[in-house]
């Protein structure tokens, strides 16, 4: 049986200002959110070469991740929640 796709991550959210310096300022599936940021990611050449779990921050990122350098694939689903209303 295959699975059916949450519909909270199927819904429209609004980027901020921050996130919509790096993805644009359209609204967004949750998704969609991460492809595009992942997509900047790898245009950027920002995965960490030695741990690719890493994401390294550049200046548009940076304010995205709330200062830090670095952070892990994990902890940037994290920091982009903070900068989406519903």
């Amino acid at each position: 049986m295959p699975r059916k796709a949450n519909p909270a991550l199927l819904k429209p959210v609004q980027p901020d200002a921050v996130l919509g310096a790096v993805i644009g300022n359209t609204p967004q599936s949750r998704g969609q959110i991460m492809k595009l940021l992942w997509d900047y990611i790898k245009k950027n050449d920002l995965q960490d070469k030695v741990n690719k779990r890493n994401i390294n921050g550049d200046a548009l990122l940076l304010p995205v991740f709330n200062g830090k350098q670095q952070v892990t694939m994990f902890e940037m689903a994290s920091c982009v929640s903070k900068h989406v209303t519903k």
